[in-house]
């Protein structure tokens, strides 16, 4: 324990990040125990009331309370999020990979598709998609996967190409290895860094795509909570009750910025150039790229 602490102390980003992260995933974990409203019901009679006893944030123009649809919302924004990176990861690493290895037309036709993504705005391409297929869960996980698939892409292509010239590549391709023996058995674990790094950024870009197709109207429809519907809703009413727009805003805010900070933090966590020097962990340098005490080469076990 003492020496995880010390590496969190040596991390400061890393470790805000995920302590963010973790009081938001508890909250929406246990929304039903905090809020002990129903995040649909209207209450009429109770419309644009104060925080107080009975409704700690207040409630909105129906009579809602604000902090179970927050923390509802907070289930639903998070669930949204580990779908797109999870797709997006799988999707565009395997993608990555391949367009790196083999090269050539295979290379070429993959980076053209990507760099065509890539052309339209991310906002208006998710809008395009949600428009065509309708609005629901799986779309919206849908759409924020398509846009973010070239980030992986390209990120993990990049790698390979300067590890497909690597000697223990060389080696596997004279002892016979098979082409997804080596792009899943001594390809794969070298390109784990940037993948977790970029798997962390997406989590932001997809709380804050997900909130504003939900602010445009082309998210989850009514009344499911959510924190750019709340958004767009608590729009309308600024001048009457602030907190409206106020509550759900904060919560996007802290949720990409825990993104935002993780991702910080595995860049230092994995950049032996940024990182703090690590004594006696059997760490070093070669050519630049770390090397663990437990391997003898860049890789994995010999071929």
């Amino acid at each position: 324990m003492a020496r995880l602490g010390k590496g969190l102390r040596a991390y400061p980003r890393l470790t805000v990040g995920l302590a963010l992260l973790g009081v938001l995933v508890a909250l929406s974990l246990l929304a039903p125990w905090l809020s002990g409203h129903n995040p649909t019901a209207q209450h009429l009679t109770a419309v644009f009331k104060g925080p107080s006893s009975v409704y700690p944030l207040g409630t909105d123009q129906l009579g809602r309370d604000l902090l179970s649809r927050a923390l509802y919302g907070g289930r639903l924004a998070l669930a949204v999020a580990i779908g797109a990176i999870v797709g997006s990861l799988v999707i565009g690493v395997v993608l990555g990979i391949v367009s790196g290895y083999l090269g050539r037309i295979t290379d070429s036709v993959i980076m053209r598709t990507m760099d065509g993504v890539m052309v339209f705005p991310e906002l208006v391409l998710a809008l395009f998609i949600i428009y065509a297929l309708g609005a629901s869960f799986w779309t919206v996980v849908a759409a924020i996967t398509v846009v973010n698939v070239p980030r992986f892409a390209r990120v993990v292509r990049a790698q390979v190409l300067s590890l497909r010239e690597r000697e223990f590549i060389a080696s596997c391709v004279v002892a016979g290895a098979s082409t997804p023996r080596i792009l899943f058995r001594h390809l794969l674990p070298n390109v784990v860094d940037v993948m977790v790094v970029q798997a962390a950024l997406t989590g932001g870009v997809a709380i804050f795509t997900a909130a504003s197709l939900s602010f445009l109207g082309l998210g989850l429809p009514p009344p499911t909570p959510n924190w750019g519907g709340m958004l767009r809703e608590g729009y309308s009413y600024l001048q009457v009750s602030p907190l409206l727009a106020l509550i759900p805003g904060c919560f996007i805010f802290a949720a990409m910025l825990s993104f935002n900070l993780i991702g910080d933090g595995l860049r230092d966590l994995f950049d032996p150039r940024v990182g703090p020097k690590r004594k006696g962990s059997g760490w070093r340098r070669r050519g630049g790229r770390r090397y663990g005490p437990w391997r003898g080469s860049l890789v994995r076990p010999p071929c």
